[in-house]
Protein backbone atom coordinates (compact mmCIF):
# COMPACT_ATOMS: atom_id res chain seq x y z
CA UNK A 1 0.00 0.00 0.00
CA UNK A 2 1.31 3.31 -1.59
CA UNK A 3 1.24 5.69 1.22
CA UNK A 4 -1.41 8.38 1.17
CA UNK A 5 0.52 11.51 1.75
CA UNK A 6 2.80 10.22 -1.30
CA UNK A 7 -0.14 9.42 -3.20
CA UNK A 8 -1.57 13.08 -2.77
CA UNK A 9 2.20 15.29 -3.23
CA UNK A 10 2.45 12.73 -6.73
CA UNK A 11 -0.96 13.64 -8.00
CA UNK A 12 -0.52 17.40 -7.51
CA UNK A 13 3.19 17.27 -9.14
CA UNK A 14 2.06 14.70 -12.03
CA UNK A 15 -1.49 16.08 -13.59
CA UNK A 16 -2.30 14.18 -16.51
CA UNK A 17 0.39 11.58 -15.76
CA UNK A 18 -0.57 10.97 -12.31
CA UNK A 19 -2.59 7.62 -13.73
CA UNK A 20 0.21 6.16 -15.65
CA UNK A 21 2.26 6.49 -12.99
CA UNK A 22 0.18 4.52 -10.57
CA UNK A 23 -0.41 2.06 -12.96
CA UNK A 24 3.75 1.11 -13.32
CA UNK A 25 3.13 -0.38 -9.80
CA UNK A 26 0.93 -2.90 -11.27
CA UNK A 27 3.43 -4.53 -13.91
CA UNK A 28 6.42 -6.27 -13.29
CA UNK A 29 9.97 -4.64 -12.45
CA UNK A 30 12.78 -4.44 -14.85
CA UNK A 31 15.75 -6.36 -14.44
CA UNK A 32 19.22 -5.40 -15.37
CA UNK A 33 23.01 -5.96 -14.90
CA UNK A 34 26.19 -3.98 -16.47
CA UNK A 35 28.90 -5.74 -18.07
CA UNK A 36 32.25 -5.38 -16.21
CA UNK A 37 34.83 -3.76 -18.82
CA UNK A 38 37.68 -4.15 -16.75
CA UNK A 39 37.06 -7.90 -17.57
CA UNK A 40 38.89 -8.99 -20.71
CA UNK A 41 36.10 -10.20 -22.83
CA UNK A 42 32.91 -9.41 -20.38
CA UNK A 43 31.93 -6.50 -23.04
CA UNK A 44 31.11 -9.36 -25.17
CA UNK A 45 27.19 -9.95 -24.65
CA UNK A 46 27.57 -12.79 -26.84
CA UNK A 47 29.59 -15.06 -23.51
CA UNK A 48 25.72 -14.45 -21.68
CA UNK A 49 23.98 -17.76 -22.77
CA UNK A 50 21.74 -17.98 -20.01
CA UNK A 51 20.49 -14.44 -20.41
CA UNK A 52 18.68 -12.79 -23.55
CA UNK A 53 19.80 -9.23 -23.12
CA UNK A 54 18.66 -5.61 -24.66
CA UNK A 55 20.67 -2.94 -23.85
CA UNK A 56 19.69 -0.17 -21.34
CA UNK A 57 19.76 3.25 -23.34
CA UNK A 58 21.48 5.64 -21.08
CA UNK A 59 24.44 3.30 -19.54
CA UNK A 60 27.08 1.89 -21.15
CA UNK A 61 27.38 -1.69 -20.91
CA UNK A 62 23.99 -1.57 -18.81
CA UNK A 63 21.51 -4.37 -20.52
CA UNK A 64 18.41 -5.86 -18.92
CA UNK A 65 17.63 -9.56 -18.74
CA UNK A 66 14.66 -11.58 -18.52
CA UNK A 67 12.61 -12.39 -14.91
CA UNK A 68 13.29 -15.67 -15.13
CA UNK A 69 17.05 -15.28 -15.37
CA UNK A 70 19.45 -15.94 -12.32
CA UNK A 71 22.90 -14.30 -13.23
CA UNK A 72 23.30 -14.08 -9.43
CA UNK A 73 24.01 -17.59 -9.39
CA UNK A 74 25.89 -17.73 -12.09
CA UNK A 75 29.88 -18.54 -12.05
CA UNK A 76 30.38 -14.93 -13.85
CA UNK A 77 28.84 -13.16 -11.34
CA UNK A 78 31.26 -14.69 -8.85
CA UNK A 79 33.94 -13.51 -11.52
CA UNK A 80 32.90 -10.33 -11.35
CA UNK A 81 32.01 -10.06 -15.29
CA UNK A 82 28.77 -7.92 -14.54
CA UNK A 83 26.92 -6.46 -11.80
CA UNK A 84 23.12 -6.46 -11.11
CA UNK A 85 21.87 -3.15 -10.94
CA UNK A 86 18.53 -1.18 -11.09
CA UNK A 87 18.58 -0.01 -14.35
CA UNK A 88 17.92 3.96 -13.85
CA UNK A 89 20.42 3.87 -10.95
CA UNK A 90 22.92 3.47 -14.08
CA UNK A 91 22.00 7.19 -15.22
CA UNK A 92 24.21 9.00 -12.74
CA UNK A 93 27.81 7.67 -13.03
CA UNK A 94 27.03 8.06 -17.00
CA UNK A 95 26.91 12.17 -15.98
CA UNK A 96 29.95 12.16 -14.21
CA UNK A 97 31.69 12.34 -17.14
CA UNK A 98 35.02 10.16 -15.68
CA UNK A 99 37.99 10.13 -17.40
CA UNK A 100 40.69 7.54 -17.26
CA UNK A 101 43.66 8.64 -14.87
CA UNK A 102 41.31 11.55 -12.83
CA UNK A 103 40.98 11.21 -8.78
CA UNK A 104 37.29 10.30 -7.81
CA UNK A 105 35.20 10.79 -5.09
CA UNK A 106 32.21 8.20 -4.60
CA UNK A 107 30.70 10.01 -0.77
CA UNK A 108 27.82 7.50 -0.41
CA UNK A 109 28.76 4.19 -2.40
CA UNK A 110 27.49 1.23 -1.20
CA UNK A 111 26.79 -1.32 -1.92
CA UNK A 112 29.02 -0.09 -4.61
CA UNK A 113 27.19 -0.77 -8.02
CA UNK A 114 27.69 2.82 -8.96
CA UNK A 115 31.42 3.04 -7.70
CA UNK A 116 32.18 -0.13 -9.79
CA UNK A 117 30.49 1.57 -12.63
CA UNK A 118 33.37 4.43 -11.62
CA UNK A 119 35.90 2.18 -11.97
CA UNK A 120 35.44 0.68 -15.29
CA UNK A 121 35.36 4.59 -16.82
CA UNK A 122 38.67 5.12 -14.98
CA UNK A 123 40.25 1.84 -16.58
CA UNK A 124 42.57 0.92 -13.81
CA UNK A 125 44.55 4.48 -13.67
CA UNK A 126 43.67 7.11 -11.17
CA UNK A 127 42.29 6.79 -7.89
CA UNK A 128 38.75 5.94 -6.81
CA UNK A 129 37.88 6.71 -2.85
CA UNK A 130 34.37 4.83 -1.98
CA UNK A 131 32.98 5.72 1.43
CA UNK A 132 30.28 4.41 3.18
CA UNK A 133 29.63 6.05 6.75
CA UNK A 134 27.52 2.75 7.76
CA UNK A 135 30.36 -0.51 8.62
CA UNK A 136 28.08 -2.77 7.66
CA UNK A 137 27.17 -1.50 4.41
CA UNK A 138 31.02 -0.55 3.92
CA UNK A 139 32.01 -4.01 4.64
CA UNK A 140 29.49 -5.15 1.43
CA UNK A 141 30.89 -2.72 -0.58
CA UNK A 142 34.66 -3.68 -0.27
CA UNK A 143 33.57 -6.80 -1.14
CA UNK A 144 31.81 -5.73 -4.40
CA UNK A 145 35.09 -3.58 -5.15
CA UNK A 146 36.91 -6.97 -4.64
CA UNK A 147 34.48 -9.08 -6.82
CA UNK A 148 34.27 -6.76 -9.62
CA UNK A 149 38.56 -6.69 -9.96
CA UNK A 150 38.98 -3.15 -9.17
CA UNK A 151 42.97 -2.50 -8.79
CA UNK A 152 42.92 1.38 -7.60
CA UNK A 153 40.37 2.06 -4.87
CA UNK A 154 40.59 2.91 -1.57
CA UNK A 155 37.53 1.93 0.58
CA UNK A 156 36.53 3.86 3.47
CA UNK A 157 34.06 4.03 6.79
CA UNK A 158 34.10 7.64 7.30
CA UNK A 159 31.82 10.76 8.04
CA UNK A 160 31.34 13.29 4.68
CA UNK A 161 32.81 15.68 7.49
CA UNK A 162 35.72 13.89 8.27
CA UNK A 163 36.52 13.41 4.66
CA UNK A 164 36.38 16.93 3.72
CA UNK A 165 38.89 17.97 6.57
CA UNK A 166 41.29 15.61 4.92
CA UNK A 167 40.71 16.04 1.26
CA UNK A 168 40.16 20.02 0.56
CA UNK A 169 39.90 20.56 -3.23
CA UNK A 170 41.41 17.11 -4.29
CA UNK A 171 38.69 15.64 -6.61
CA UNK A 172 38.15 15.76 -10.40
CA UNK A 173 35.12 14.33 -9.43
CA UNK A 174 32.38 13.93 -7.14
CA UNK A 175 29.94 11.60 -7.06
CA UNK A 176 27.18 12.11 -4.00
CA UNK A 177 24.16 9.58 -4.36
CA UNK A 178 22.46 10.52 -1.35
CA UNK A 179 20.23 8.96 1.31
CA UNK A 180 16.97 9.48 0.57
CA UNK A 181 13.67 8.70 1.02
CA UNK A 182 13.42 6.01 -1.14
CA UNK A 183 10.30 6.64 -2.91
CA UNK A 184 11.92 5.06 -5.71
CA UNK A 185 12.27 1.71 -4.36
CA UNK A 186 8.83 1.33 -3.16
CA UNK A 187 8.31 -1.59 -5.28
CA UNK A 188 11.04 -3.14 -5.06
CA UNK A 189 11.15 -2.94 -1.45
CA UNK A 190 7.92 -2.57 0.69
CA UNK A 191 10.24 -1.53 3.95
CA UNK A 192 10.82 1.72 2.05
CA UNK A 193 6.81 2.02 2.06
CA UNK A 194 6.90 1.29 5.61
CA UNK A 195 9.60 3.84 6.76
CA UNK A 196 8.43 6.77 4.61
CA UNK A 197 6.95 10.09 6.28
CA UNK A 198 6.85 13.89 5.45
CA UNK A 199 8.87 13.96 8.12
CA UNK A 200 11.58 11.54 6.74
CA UNK A 201 11.56 13.38 3.64
CA UNK A 202 12.39 16.70 5.76
CA UNK A 203 15.02 15.02 7.28
CA UNK A 204 16.38 13.32 4.47
CA UNK A 205 17.13 16.80 3.19
CA UNK A 206 18.67 18.23 5.79
CA UNK A 207 21.28 15.08 5.47
CA UNK A 208 21.29 16.04 2.12
CA UNK A 209 22.24 19.31 2.51
CA UNK A 210 25.40 18.61 4.88
CA UNK A 211 26.60 15.93 3.09
CA UNK A 212 26.50 17.78 -0.36
CA UNK A 213 28.31 20.79 1.87
CA UNK A 214 31.27 18.60 2.50
CA UNK A 215 31.09 17.62 -1.49
CA UNK A 216 31.51 20.95 -2.61
CA UNK A 217 34.67 21.45 -0.35
CA UNK A 218 36.35 18.13 -1.66
CA UNK A 219 36.29 19.33 -5.41
CA UNK A 220 38.85 20.85 -7.06
CA UNK A 221 38.30 24.06 -9.47
CA UNK A 222 36.77 23.24 -12.56
CA UNK A 223 35.67 19.52 -11.46
CA UNK A 224 32.02 18.08 -11.98
CA UNK A 225 29.60 17.40 -8.84
CA UNK A 226 26.45 14.84 -9.89
CA UNK A 227 23.82 14.81 -7.47
CA UNK A 228 21.68 12.06 -7.24
CA UNK A 229 18.71 10.21 -5.37
CA UNK A 230 16.10 7.16 -5.52
CA UNK A 231 13.34 9.48 -4.75
CA UNK A 232 10.43 11.82 -6.48
CA UNK A 233 10.54 14.22 -3.93
CA UNK A 234 10.86 17.93 -4.86
CA UNK A 235 11.78 18.76 -1.41
CA UNK A 236 15.35 16.13 -1.46
CA UNK A 237 15.83 16.73 -5.08
CA UNK A 238 15.26 19.81 -7.07
CA UNK A 239 14.81 21.69 -4.00
CA UNK A 240 17.88 20.05 -2.24
CA UNK A 241 19.88 21.44 -5.43
CA UNK A 242 18.31 24.90 -5.12
CA UNK A 243 19.51 25.55 -1.80
CA UNK A 244 22.73 24.00 -2.20
CA UNK A 245 23.10 26.46 -5.05
CA UNK A 246 21.97 29.83 -3.12
CA UNK A 247 24.95 28.37 -0.45
CA UNK A 248 27.57 27.86 -3.17
CA UNK A 249 27.23 30.37 -6.15
CA UNK A 250 30.74 29.17 -7.40
CA UNK A 251 28.74 26.33 -8.81
CA UNK A 252 25.83 25.97 -11.74
CA UNK A 253 23.44 24.17 -13.12
CA UNK A 254 24.44 22.32 -16.63
CA UNK A 255 22.14 19.88 -18.93
CA UNK A 256 22.04 16.19 -17.78
CA UNK A 257 22.10 14.88 -20.86
CA UNK A 258 22.01 11.06 -20.70
CA UNK A 259 19.08 9.91 -22.87
CA UNK A 260 18.57 9.13 -26.60
CA UNK A 261 15.86 10.65 -27.56
CA UNK A 262 14.08 14.10 -26.20
CA UNK A 263 10.93 11.68 -25.17
CA UNK A 264 13.10 9.73 -22.90
CA UNK A 265 15.58 12.50 -21.56
CA UNK A 266 12.88 13.56 -18.69
CA UNK A 267 13.60 16.74 -17.29
CA UNK A 268 10.94 18.54 -15.10
CA UNK A 269 8.22 17.71 -17.74
CA UNK A 270 5.48 17.11 -15.94
CA UNK A 271 6.28 18.54 -12.79
CA UNK A 272 4.34 21.64 -12.88
CA UNK A 273 3.69 21.70 -8.78
CA UNK A 274 7.33 22.28 -8.43
CA UNK A 275 7.13 25.32 -7.12
CA UNK A 276 4.95 24.30 -3.87
CA UNK A 277 7.48 21.81 -2.64
CA UNK A 278 10.83 23.52 -3.51
CA UNK A 279 11.14 27.38 -2.54
CA UNK A 280 12.72 29.40 -5.06
CA UNK A 281 14.06 26.91 -7.83
CA UNK A 282 17.63 27.18 -9.16
CA UNK A 283 17.37 28.88 -13.02
CA UNK A 284 18.42 25.70 -15.32
CA UNK A 285 16.58 22.84 -13.25
CA UNK A 286 14.74 21.93 -16.18
CA UNK A 287 18.14 20.15 -17.29
CA UNK A 288 18.18 18.18 -14.14
CA UNK A 289 17.02 14.18 -14.93
CA UNK A 290 14.45 12.83 -13.83
CA UNK A 291 13.54 9.40 -14.29
CA UNK A 292 9.97 7.82 -13.35
CA UNK A 293 8.99 4.21 -13.87
CA UNK A 294 5.84 5.43 -15.97
CA UNK A 295 8.32 6.65 -18.27
CA UNK A 296 11.17 4.22 -18.39
CA UNK A 297 11.72 0.94 -17.95
CA UNK A 298 13.48 1.34 -14.57
CA UNK A 299 11.86 2.39 -10.97
CA UNK A 300 12.81 6.36 -10.88
CA UNK A 301 16.12 8.14 -10.42
CA UNK A 302 16.79 12.02 -10.12
CA UNK A 303 20.14 13.78 -10.77
CA UNK A 304 21.58 17.24 -11.04
CA UNK A 305 25.08 18.26 -13.07
CA UNK A 306 26.89 20.58 -10.84
CA UNK A 307 30.16 22.34 -12.14
CA UNK A 308 32.32 24.42 -10.06
CA UNK A 309 33.63 27.57 -11.31
CA UNK A 310 37.43 27.64 -12.09
CA UNK A 311 40.63 25.96 -12.89
CA UNK A 312 43.35 24.00 -11.69
CA UNK A 313 46.04 26.89 -11.81
CA UNK A 314 49.57 26.34 -13.67
CA UNK A 315 51.70 23.52 -11.47
CA UNK A 316 48.86 23.50 -8.52
CA UNK A 317 49.69 20.57 -6.74
CA UNK A 318 46.92 18.80 -5.01
CA UNK A 319 47.70 17.45 -1.38
CA UNK A 320 45.67 15.83 1.08
CA UNK A 321 45.60 16.39 5.18
CA UNK A 322 47.34 13.36 5.87
CA UNK A 323 49.88 13.55 3.65
CA UNK A 324 51.59 11.51 0.88
CA UNK A 325 51.14 7.96 1.37
CA UNK A 326 54.70 5.92 2.09
CA UNK A 327 55.38 2.78 0.62
CA UNK A 328 56.95 -0.40 1.54
CA UNK A 329 60.12 -1.85 -0.39
CA UNK A 330 60.06 -5.26 -1.52
CA UNK A 331 62.78 -6.53 0.71
CA UNK A 332 59.73 -6.08 3.40
CA UNK A 333 57.56 -8.38 1.57
CA UNK A 334 58.68 -11.17 2.74
CA UNK A 335 58.11 -14.15 0.89
CA UNK A 336 55.40 -11.95 -1.76
CA UNK A 337 58.50 -11.76 -4.68
CA UNK A 338 59.11 -15.16 -4.58
CA UNK A 339 55.48 -16.04 -4.95
CA UNK A 340 55.16 -13.81 -8.31
CA UNK A 341 58.09 -15.50 -9.94
CA UNK A 342 57.11 -18.91 -9.33
CA UNK A 343 53.20 -17.96 -10.35
CA UNK A 344 53.22 -14.99 -12.00
CA UNK A 345 53.92 -13.76 -15.81
CA UNK A 346 56.23 -11.02 -16.34
CA UNK A 347 54.77 -7.53 -17.25
CA UNK A 348 53.71 -7.86 -20.63
CA UNK A 349 51.29 -6.40 -22.91
CA UNK A 350 47.85 -5.00 -21.02
CA UNK A 351 44.71 -6.62 -21.35
CA UNK A 352 42.97 -4.75 -24.21
CA UNK A 353 39.71 -2.55 -22.97
CA UNK A 354 38.74 -1.43 -26.00
CA UNK A 355 38.10 2.10 -27.34
CA UNK A 356 42.01 2.74 -27.70
CA UNK A 357 42.29 2.55 -23.43
CA UNK A 358 43.93 0.26 -21.93
CA UNK A 359 43.65 -1.06 -18.06
CA UNK A 360 47.20 -2.15 -16.84
CA UNK A 361 47.73 -5.81 -16.16
CA UNK A 362 48.97 -6.67 -12.51
CA UNK A 363 51.92 -7.50 -13.43
CA UNK A 364 52.46 -4.47 -14.80
CA UNK A 365 51.28 -2.62 -11.60
CA UNK A 366 53.70 -4.83 -9.40
CA UNK A 367 56.74 -4.01 -11.59
CA UNK A 368 55.96 -0.32 -11.67
CA UNK A 369 55.70 -0.70 -7.64
CA UNK A 370 58.95 -2.50 -7.09
CA UNK A 371 60.79 0.32 -9.03
CA UNK A 372 59.50 2.38 -6.92
CA UNK A 373 59.32 5.54 -9.43
CA UNK A 374 57.37 8.61 -8.67
CA UNK A 375 53.90 8.39 -10.11
CA UNK A 376 53.75 4.33 -9.34
CA UNK A 377 51.94 2.60 -7.58
CA UNK A 378 53.25 1.42 -4.11
CA UNK A 379 53.22 -1.51 -1.68
CA UNK A 380 52.19 -1.47 1.89
CA UNK A 381 51.71 -3.66 4.83
CA UNK A 382 49.24 -3.53 7.60
CA UNK A 383 50.55 -6.14 9.88
CA UNK A 384 51.05 -9.44 7.84
CA UNK A 385 48.58 -8.29 4.92
CA UNK A 386 50.26 -6.88 1.25
CA UNK A 387 48.29 -3.94 -0.58
CA UNK A 388 49.21 -2.29 -3.28
CA UNK A 389 48.14 1.39 -3.41
CA UNK A 390 47.22 3.13 -6.11
CA UNK A 391 49.54 5.33 -7.49
CA UNK A 392 47.91 8.71 -6.63
CA UNK A 393 47.13 7.71 -3.46
CA UNK A 394 47.32 10.04 -0.37
CA UNK A 395 48.31 9.28 3.21
CA UNK A 396 45.49 8.27 5.11
CA UNK A 397 46.50 8.30 8.87
CA UNK A 398 43.68 8.96 11.33
CA UNK A 399 40.78 7.39 8.93
CA UNK A 400 38.91 4.35 9.22
CA UNK A 401 39.93 2.27 6.09
CA UNK A 402 38.50 -0.87 4.74
CA UNK A 403 40.72 -1.03 1.58
CA UNK A 404 44.04 0.84 1.04
CA UNK A 405 43.76 -0.39 -2.31
CA UNK A 406 44.78 -4.01 -4.21
CA UNK A 407 44.61 -7.21 -1.33
CA UNK A 408 47.63 -8.83 -2.52
CA UNK A 409 47.22 -11.93 0.16
CA UNK A 410 48.79 -12.46 3.90
CA UNK A 411 52.44 -13.48 4.87
CA UNK A 412 52.15 -16.41 6.95
CA UNK A 413 55.43 -18.57 8.52
CA UNK A 414 57.75 -18.89 5.41
CA UNK A 415 55.12 -18.43 2.96
CA UNK A 416 52.91 -15.99 1.33
CA UNK A 417 49.10 -17.32 0.77
CA UNK A 418 47.67 -15.16 -2.18
CA UNK A 419 44.08 -12.92 -1.61
CA UNK A 420 40.65 -13.90 -3.52
CA UNK A 421 41.08 -10.10 -4.49
CA UNK A 422 44.27 -10.71 -6.39
CA UNK A 423 42.64 -13.89 -8.33
CA UNK A 424 39.89 -11.08 -9.36
CA UNK A 425 42.15 -8.41 -10.42
CA UNK A 426 44.46 -10.83 -12.65
CA UNK A 427 43.65 -12.10 -16.32
CA UNK A 428 44.07 -15.60 -17.28
CA UNK A 429 46.99 -14.20 -18.94
CA UNK A 430 48.94 -13.05 -16.08
CA UNK A 431 49.28 -16.56 -14.28
CA UNK A 432 51.75 -19.10 -15.12
CA UNK A 433 49.38 -21.70 -13.82
CA UNK A 434 45.60 -21.81 -15.07
CA UNK A 435 42.69 -24.55 -14.40
CA UNK A 436 40.14 -24.22 -17.01
CA UNK A 437 36.40 -25.09 -16.51
CA UNK A 438 33.40 -24.70 -18.26
CA UNK A 439 30.67 -22.03 -16.71
CA UNK A 440 27.87 -24.73 -17.19
CA UNK A 441 29.27 -27.72 -15.48
CA UNK A 442 29.08 -29.30 -12.77
CA UNK A 443 32.86 -29.13 -11.92
CA UNK A 444 32.65 -25.28 -11.55
CA UNK A 445 29.64 -26.28 -9.04
CA UNK A 446 31.51 -28.52 -7.07
CA UNK A 447 34.48 -25.53 -6.90
CA UNK A 448 32.46 -22.50 -5.89
CA UNK A 449 30.70 -24.87 -3.04
CA UNK A 450 34.52 -25.30 -1.82
CA UNK A 451 34.74 -28.99 -3.02
CA UNK A 452 38.50 -30.26 -4.00
CA UNK A 453 38.85 -32.17 -7.22
CA UNK A 454 41.53 -34.57 -8.92
CA UNK A 455 44.23 -32.59 -11.27
CA UNK A 456 47.07 -33.53 -12.85
CA UNK A 457 50.28 -30.95 -13.25
CA UNK A 458 53.24 -29.28 -11.53
CA UNK A 459 52.12 -28.42 -7.95
CA UNK A 460 51.18 -24.83 -6.83
CA UNK A 461 49.19 -22.26 -6.94
CA UNK A 462 46.50 -22.33 -10.13
CA UNK A 463 43.94 -19.50 -10.79
CA UNK A 464 40.31 -21.49 -11.64
CA UNK A 465 38.83 -20.10 -14.87
CA UNK A 466 35.03 -20.69 -16.00
CA UNK A 467 35.33 -19.49 -19.65
CA UNK A 468 38.28 -18.05 -19.69
CA UNK A 469 36.90 -15.64 -16.21
CA UNK A 470 39.36 -16.21 -13.09
CA UNK A 471 36.82 -16.84 -10.24
CA UNK A 472 39.40 -17.94 -7.44
CA UNK A 473 42.49 -20.03 -6.04
CA UNK A 474 43.32 -23.61 -6.40
CA UNK A 475 46.27 -24.78 -5.01
CA UNK A 476 47.91 -28.56 -6.52
CA UNK A 477 49.72 -30.47 -4.63
CA UNK A 478 49.52 -34.68 -4.91
CA UNK A 479 47.54 -35.16 -7.90
CA UNK A 480 44.17 -33.04 -5.56
CA UNK A 481 43.47 -29.11 -6.39
CA UNK A 482 43.34 -27.89 -3.18
CA UNK A 483 39.81 -25.32 -3.36
CA UNK A 484 41.17 -22.17 -2.22
CA UNK A 485 37.76 -20.13 -2.54
CA UNK A 486 36.33 -18.17 0.40
CA UNK A 487 33.91 -20.44 2.66
CA UNK A 488 31.76 -17.03 3.09
CA UNK A 489 31.44 -16.72 -0.63
CA UNK A 490 30.38 -20.65 -1.39
CA UNK A 491 27.17 -21.55 -3.17
CA UNK A 492 24.87 -23.73 -1.37
CA UNK A 493 22.28 -25.81 -3.34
Amino acid sequence: MLPEAFLERMRGMLGEEYQAFLESYEGERYHALRLNALKEGAKDAAYLGFARLTGVPWAENGYYYQAGDQPGRHPFHAAGVYYIQEPSAMAPVELLGVKPGERVLDLCAAPGGKSTQIAAKLMGQGLLLCNEIHPARAKILSENIERMGVVNACVTNETPERLAEAFSRYFDRVLVDAPCSGEGMFRKNDGACEEWSPENVRMCAERQAEILDCAAEMLCPGGRLVYSTCTFAPEENEGSVSRFLQRHPEFSLIPADVMETEKERLGLRGCDGLPAYAENPAPGLEGALRMAPHRIKGEGHFAAVLQKEGSLPQGFRRSAAGGSLKGVTEKELGEFPQFCRENLRRAGQAASAGGGVQVPSVPELLEAAAGGQPGAPRYIRFGENVYLAPAEMPGLKGLKVLRPGLHLGELKKNRFEPSHALALALSPQDVLHRWDLKADSPETAAYLNGQTFPADGEKGWYLVCADGFGMGWGKLAGGVMKNHYPRGLRLRG
